[in-house]
C-alpha cells in the first residue's frame, strides 16, 4: 500500500512536468530564450528554494544543512544537467512535446537509472540489479517504439501540416539534441545521490524523511540555473531580444510572468513528486532503485497524451498511432515490473 501511494506521487508530480510546456502557448511576443530564462527562474531557483526552506527543521539553518557535504558536487551534476535542460528545451521546439520530450526522457531514463546503481557498486547480472537493468531495457524498448512512430509521422506529414503541428520541427537537428539532452539530464539523478550528506543532516535534525531530500533539489538546479542563464543572455546579446522582456505592454507582461510562474511550478512539480513519493518506496530496494525511471517513463506517458491532445499526431496516419499506443502500452508496463520482484 506504502508503495501504491509512493507511485501515486510520483506520478502526480509526472503530470506537472509534463504539462509544464503548455503555457508556452500563452506567452506572447517574447523570444524562446526569453521565457526559457523566466520560467528558469521560478522553475530552478524560486520554487525550489521554498521547498528546501519548508522542509527545514526548526531551529536549524539553510545553510547549515547545505554545508553538511557533497553540495558542490551536487551543484556541479546540476551545472552539468543543466546542459540536459537547455537542449531539452531545444529538443521540444524542434520536435514537439511527444516526440521531443519522449526521445530525451527516454536516454535521461537509462542513464539516470543505470549510472547511481554502477557507481554504488550493484552487480546488474544477478539478482535484483538483474531486475533493475530488465526494468530499464523494457523503458528504452517502449521508448524505442515510440521514436519510431515519429519517425512514422516525420515520413508522412506533409512539410505545411509538420510546421502547424510544430512550428520550427526538424527531425535530424531535434534527434541528435533530445540526445544529447537525455545523457546530460542523467546527471541530476547523480547529483540527488551525490546529495546524500544533506539528506541525512536532515533526517538527523529531526525531519521526516517525506521532505529530507528538498534541499538537495535546491542544489541541483541552482547548477542547471547556472548554466541556462548563461546560455539565454548569450543569446539575448546575439539576437537583441533582450529589449522584448520590457517591450511588451504591462497587461501582456504580467501575463508572460504568470505562465512562466505557472510553468516553472509545473515543472518542479516532479522532482517534488520523485523525492516525497520515494519515502514510501524503501521496503521495496528494487522499486526504490527504479523510481527515476518510473519517473521518466510517466514523462513520456503524459506528455504524449498532452501531444495528441494539441494535435501533434494528427495527419501522421493510422499505423504511426498504432506504433505509439504500443509503445505507451509498453512504458506502463515497465512502471509496473519492478512489482514483479516483491
Amino acid at each position: 500500500m506504502h508503495a501504491l501511494l509512493g507511485l501515486l506521487i510520483i506520478a502526480a508530480g509526472s503530470f506537472g512536468q509534463s504539462s509544464s510546456y503548455v503555457p508556452i502557448r500563452c506567452v506572447k511576443a517574447w523570444s524562446w530564450e526569453n521565457f526559457w530564462m523566466v520560467q528558469g527562474i521560478f522553475a530552478w531557483l524560486v520554487f525550489p528554494l521554498v521547498g528546501a526552506l519548508l522542509s527545514i527543521p526548526e531551529g536549524v539553518s539553510l545553510i547549515s544543512v547545505l554545508s553538511s557535504g557533497g553540495a558542490w558536487k551536487s551543484i556541479m551534476y546540476g551545472f552539468l544537467w543543466g546542459i540536459g535542460g537547455l537542449t531539452f528545451g531545444l529538443s521540444m521546439r524542434y520536435l514537439g512535446v511527444a516526440l521531443g520530450q519522449s526521445i530525451a526522457l527516454g536516454t535521461c531514463s537509462a542513464f539516470g537509472t543505470l549510472l547511481p546503481a554502477l557507481f554504488a557498486g550493484t552487480d546488474l547480472l544477478h539478482g535484483d540489479g538483474l531486475y533493475l537493468l530488465l526494468g530499464v531495457a523494457i523503458t528504452v524498448a517502449g521508448i524505442a517504439v515510440i521514436g519510431y512512430a515519429g519517425s512514422l509521422k516525420s515520413r508522412n506529414m506533409s512539410d505545411e501540416a509538420k510546421r502547424e503541428a510544430v512550428k520550427d520541427f526538424a527531425l535530424t537537428k531535434g534527434l541528435a539534441v533530445a540526445l544529447l539532452s537525455g545523457l546530460m539530464s542523467a546527471c541530476f539523478a547523480l547529483g540527488l545521490d551525490a546529495g546524500a550528506p544533506v539528506r541525512e543532516r536532515m533526517l538527523a535534525s529531526g525531519s521526516t524523511p517525506l521532505f529530507a531530500g528538498l534541499p538537495v533539489i535546491f542544489l541541483v538546479t541552482v547548477g542547471g540555473f547556472v548554466t541556462n542563464a548563461a546560455y539565454c543572455i548569450f543569446m539575448n546579446l546575439r539576437n537583441r531580444s533582450g529589449h522584448e522582456y520590457l517591450d511588451v505592454g504591462g497587461r501582456q507582461l504580467a501575463v508572460n510572468i504568470f505562465f512562466c510562474a505557472l510553468a516553472g511550478g509545473l515543472w518542479y512539480s516532479q522532482f517534488f513528486g520523485l523525492e516525497t513519493g520515494k519515502s514510501f518506496l524503501k521496503e521495496n530496494p528494487v522499486l526504490l532503485a527504479f523510481a527515476w525511471s518510473i519517473l521518466m517513463s510517466l514523462n513520456v506517458l503524459f506528455s504524449n497524451l498532452w501531444g495528441i491532445i494539441l494535435k501533434e499526431w494528427k495527419g501522421c496516419g493510422r499505423l504511426a498511432v498504432a506504433v505509439l499506443v504500443t509503445g505507451l502500452a509498453i512504458l506502463l508496463f515497465s512502471v509496473f515490473f519492478p512489482y514483479l520482484s516483491i
